[in-house]
């Protein structure tokens, strides 16, 4: 069993897939999104420890948003 391979032996790189990002963060944003409605509604949802629970979410929605800004301008170029 060959642990290399010479150069001249290796397959070329297969082409970079094209994929759209932005609907699995757009999903994952609406999640949040949801997730803070439903803390914010029930008010006996965090009662345990408010700071943790909304904070989780609202860290979830920021880095969604930081997400689609990076795929928007990944994407134009």
């Amino acid at each position: 069993m060959r642990w290399y391979l010479k150069e001249s032996e290796r397959k070329p790189d297969p082409a970079p897939v094209t994929t759209d990002d932005r609907t699995p963060m757009l999903i994952g944003l609406g999640v949040w999104l949801l997730a803070l409605v439903g803390l914010l509604a029930v008010p006996g949802a965090h009662a345990a420890s408010p700071d943790l629970w909304l904070g989780t979410c609202l860290v979830g929605i920021a880095l969604g948003v930081v997400g689609l800004l990076y795929t928007h301008v990944r994407r134009r170029r």
